[in-house]
């Protein structure tokens, strides 16, 4: 079965959240990942009601991160932005877990905080994405988080936040889409920055790719199926 763009467009979740961006860069991200008619807008959490709100009529989904980037917040903390991020329309949060509490050996805590931010979303009829952030892990780490998050039953597994000292490898790829049930997705984030790039962790079984040069991807994508490019809009950095 041939691949589509649209096959392709959908893998992606255009980040908007680099804290230097502007309102106008906000609004140039969202009107770019319109455009391309990307997954989702991932953007800052106090941009998501505006995101949620032009996204509208739309097939992008509106997502903004919980507890990001470093994970530490409390779990009343991430419940509290979970219940304001769901109330201003957001569609897929992207939550990232105690990494400390994971390094620690603390699984039933991290378990109870990744089930009740799961169960709040779920009600709410929405996803949530389970952030690793596998350049602080260890393999032993990764996999029981990967046993943890499919017992829970989260939407995606995710590799990390685009702002540890490394993103997503092949390996960890490998191993996460190894160590889930097949009802819980995989999500790359980090150091995706080309059209080949996708299509190799596509391979891997990889459904949601984090992007910041999301234009340079999916042009390099009509290219390849011969296609008209798709006019980009300037915007600075996702990430």
């Amino acid at each position: 079965m041939s691949i589509t763009y649209h096959d392709i467009a959908k893998m992606i979740d255009h980040s908007l959240l680099n804290p230097t961006l502007t309102q106008a860069d906000l609004h140039a991200g969202i009107d770019l990942a319109l455009r391309f008619d990307v997954a989702s807008v991932c953007i800052l959490p106090y941009a998501l009601k505006d995101c949620a709100e032009r996204l509208r009529g739309s097939d992008v989904r509106a997502s903004t991160t919980i507890g990001f980037p470093h994970g530490g917040h409390t779990t009343s903390v991430k419940i509290l932005e979970t219940r304001q991020a769901l109330a201003d329309g957001g569609e897929e949060l992207d939550m990232v877990v105690n990494i400390s509490r994971v390094l620690s050996g603390e699984y039933e805590a991290v378990a109870q905080e990744i089930a009740q931010i799961t169960a709040i979303t779920h009600d709410h009829g929405q996803k949530v994405k389970i952030i690793f952030e596998n350049a602080y892990l260890k393999d032993e780490h990764k996999i029981r988080l990967c046993q943890i998050c499919g017992e829970i039953g989260v939407d995606w597994v995710k590799t990390s936040t685009g702002y540890a000292p490394g993103g997503a490898t092949d390996d960890d790829l490998r191993l996460m889409r190894a160590h889930s049930p097949v009802h819980v997705q995989v999500k790359a984030a980090g150091g995706i920055r080309d059209f080949g790039s996708v299509m190799r962790v596509r391979e891997i079984g990889v459904t949601r790719v984090g992007a910041s040069r999301t234009a340079d991807m999916l042009n390099a994508a009509r290219e390849s199926m011969g296609l008209e490019p798709i006019e980009a809009i300037a915007v600075a950095a996702g990430y």
